[in-house]
């Protein structure tokens, strides 16, 4: 896999005071849509360089928490801080700092992925776009379809130009919704380790929603898991494995899903 070429981040150029705080700090957090109770007073946190994962199975929660952290919904109750910004009061202070993927936003179809990867970067200030986007094709590989229109690219291509949208600005924070859904094992494995490099480059923080256990396993030494709303557990992978008494994060995720305890779990 090609290293990418990655400049200084931001993240370097702040006090050891903002070094040592989370990154992600969550106190309360309660969301209701009518009479539907969406997340449940949910606290955590994430520290700086960390890749952590927040896993539930479907209408567990993880996406209205994710929007919650980029201030699309804003909370019924409780908090959020993203790199000591209060997102409810001044989220337009660090938006430029941090980004998000995820398959299940469609970035417009008649722009080719050059535009697209333009607009983006207009929109987050980034200086000198055009190399930019030219580091991107190269270690996103995207160079063959560069100036395709975004709408006839495969499920794959999609995927790996949605990370490219992510990565436009250098994010210090980076939210991610299924990184690697749509893509083949090999393509899936190789993007797996771009984020690994990426995050050890810049110090980046990363947080990400995946069904993809091994995927899980492997990127991230934190993980919330959530049923009903609420984070029911956290852990290390490994941590969880045991505590479960299973022999992979899958088999823990299901018990989780499925609402046993952890003694009938381990049973």
């Amino acid at each position: 896999m090609p290293a990418p070429v990655l400049a200084a981040t931001s993240a370097f150029r702040h006090s050891r005071a903002a070094m040592s705080e989370p990154v992600v700090r969550v106190t309360g957090l309660t969301k209701r849509f009518e009479e539907t109770l969406a997340v449940d007073h949910v606290d955590f946190s994430v520290e700086r360089g960390v890749t952590a994962a927040l896993l539930g199975g479907n209408g567990a929660g993880k996406t209205t928490t994710l929007s919650m952290l980029l201030g699309l919904l804003l909370p019924s109750e409780g908090s959020v801080f993203v790199l000591g910004a209060d997102m409810q009061r001044d989220r337009y202070r660090v938006l430029p700092r941090m980004n998000f993927s995820s398959p299940y936003v469609e970035l417009p179809h008649r722009l080719t992925v050059r535009e697209n990867l333009r607009v983006y970067g207009a929109l987050y200030g980034v200086r000198g776009v055009r190399g930019r986007i030219a580091t991107l094709a190269r270690d996103l590989q995207l160079a063959e379809f560069l100036d395709r229109k975004t709408g006839n690219l495969s499920a794959g291509q999609k995927t790996r130009v949605a990370l490219a949208k992510a990565l436009i600005n250098e994010p210090e924070l980076l939210l991610l919704d299924e990184p690697t859904v749509s893509l083949d094992p090999d393509t899936g494995d190789w993007v797996r380790g771009y984020l690994e490099t990426y995050r050890a480059g810049t110090g980046c923080t990363i947080l990400l929603a995946s069904h993809n256990m091994g995927e899980v396993e492997r990127l991230c030494s934190e993980v919330f898991m959530m049923r009903k709303g609420r984070i029911v557990d956290h852990g290390s992978p490994e941590a969880l494995i045991d505590r479960y008494g299973r022999d992979t994060l899958e088999e823990v995720f299901l018990d989780i899903a499925r609402g046993k305890p952890r003694a009938a779990a381990a049973q």
